[in-house]
């Protein structure tokens, strides 16, 4: 890799660094959950359009997804951002306490995610104008990865059918490349059906659809034992049928989560646990409805990819946090439990060490994982990899309010330019050896040839927002 390469598009990171930085702040400002992040899309949009890029929105039919390009002729090289937050992590920034809200935060960090992939985005498309280089870049606002699965329905409009690799990361204590180790999800509502009575009256007269969701669970419970070991189930009550108890309860909605290693297993596992169901209705005497609401894929493997990468990383370094930054994420620790720092090093297969920041890039070979991602469809659509960012303390739990708090640090704002300059050199890569790209595409072709890509969401399922497209 040519120092001078790793110059350049290091210098036009740190040009548009406070750009981004603003960006991921003002995102953190105004959380959105899936589907309704207007003003984070508004944001993203605003800069594309200040960076000269060549702007589509409404992606897909979704008024929160937002695509721009930049460059003329040669491959096309895509960077993928975030910016959903979740419900009831808020958290004061800089400030090591839980607060007593409801309200949303960006417990995950994507916040930083969109900013530093558009950050990454810009620096390339920058460095494309100045050299003078064939190609592409685009940047897409991806919405809804936290549970709606906005990427599977933008692969399923065709929305990355002309892109040659992608490129996206996520924010953790830890920084390098991540492993391809997701699992694929199933998300799907059961709704049962029964009739009301009077339990003391006339019980006799009552079919409980609450005995019904109470059956299914007990019986998907049996279910655990007869599957493969790396498949997990999930469920939450979304409605347990009122709060009355001399009541019989006549309808009622369980919400499963169904996960396996790999997408072929998904549909066989999530029709085993429809079965469960149906027999719960059965032994009740109610009826039973399912609906599926979100579908993502297991993350496609790309080892060409990760290797650049990789070495990106390593021609980088781990990033420079300064003593108040360690001094901060000291503070942070402390409100963790030892078994939440410990858990972060067996999950990077490395003994502790008393650090608070990461001073190291992890090695290739990884076992970190992040659970499901929509991420995972992009990734059996064109060649992809992911990197991690190091945005918070080591031990940091994500989904968390510590993961809120540090969202707006200059821990988080380092951290994000240092995996946003790895991402903008690996690009520059493929731009400059096409043999790379091409090798990429082979390895893709070649797994698909051997596992043909299925769209885990159904056909009938579409993103909760396509009625208020007019908006």
């Amino acid at each position: 890799m040519e120092m001078r390469n790793l110059e350049d598009i290091g210098t036009h990171v740190d040009a548009l660094a406070p750009a981004a930085i603003a960006l991921g702040d003002a995102v953190w400002d105004t959380p959105e959950l899936c589907y309704e992040e207007r003003r984070s899309c508004e944001l993203h949009t605003a800069m594309l359009h200040e960076q000269g890029f060549t702007v589509t929105p409404h992606v897909a039919g979704i008024p929160t997804a937002v695509m721009g390009e930049s460059g003329t002729a040669g491959p096309v090289i895509a960077f993928l951002g975030e910016y959903d937050a979740l419900p009831g992590l808020a958290a004061q920034a800089g400030i090591c306490r839980p607060v007593t809200t409801s309200a949303n935060g960006h417990g995950c960090g994507h916040n930083l995610l969109g900013a530093a992939s558009l950050l990454a985005a810009a620096a390339v498309a920058r460095w494309l104008r100045t050299s003078g280089m064939p190609g592409r870049v685009r940047y897409y606002g991806c919405p809804a990865e936290e549970g709606g699965a906005g990427k599977g329905f933008m692969v399923r409009a065709g929305a990355f059918k002309d892109v040659d690799a992608a490129i996206s990361w996520h924010p953790t204590a830890f920084c390098g490349v991540l492993p391809p180790s997701s699992l694929a999800n199933m998300r799907m509502d059961f709704t049962f059906s029964g009739r009301s009575a009077h339990a003391a009256a006339s019980p006799h007269l009552g079919r409980s659809a609450l005995d019904a969701v109470e059956l299914m669970n007990v019986g998907v419970n049996y279910l655990r034992e007869h599957m493969l070991p790396t498949s997990r189930i999930h469920y939450a009550y979304v409605d347990a049928g009122g709060s009355a108890p001399n009541v019989v309860q006549s309808r009622a909605v369980v919400r499963y989560s169904v996960r396996t290693e790999a997408l072929a297993d998904l549909s066989p596992l999530t029709e085993r646990v429809k079965q469960v169901a149906e027999g719960a209705a059965l032994m009740t005497g109610t009826t039973v409805t399912s609906h599926v609401t979100a579908g993502v894929a297991n993350l496609l493997p790309c080892p060409p990819l990760e290797k650049i990468l990789h070495e990106s990383f390593m021609e980088i370094g781990p990033p420079r946090f300064s003593e108040a930054d360690n001094v901060f994420a000291r503070e942070i620790q402390a409100t963790l439990s030892s078994d939440e720092i410990d858990a972060a090093f067996r999950q990077i297969g490395r003994r502790r060490r008393d650090i608070a920041l990461t001073d190291f890039i992890l090695p290739s070979d990884g076992i970190f994982s992040l659970g499901s991602t929509d991420v995972g469809d992009v990734s059996w659509t064109v060649p992809t990899v992911q990197a991690l960012g190091a945005t918070c303390a080591i031990g940091t739990p994500l989904h968390s309010w510590q993961m809120t708090a540090q969202g707006k640090s200059s821990i988080a704002h380092t951290g994000m330019i240092h995996v946003a300059r790895a991402m903008a050199l690996t690009a520059t890569q493929l731009f400059l050896s096409p043999e790379l790209l091409a090798q990429a595409r082979e390895d893709h072709a070649a797994r698909l040839a051997e596992q043909p890509y299925t769209c885990p969401i159904p056909p009938d399922t579409h993103p909760p927002v396509q009625a208020g497209l007019q908006d």
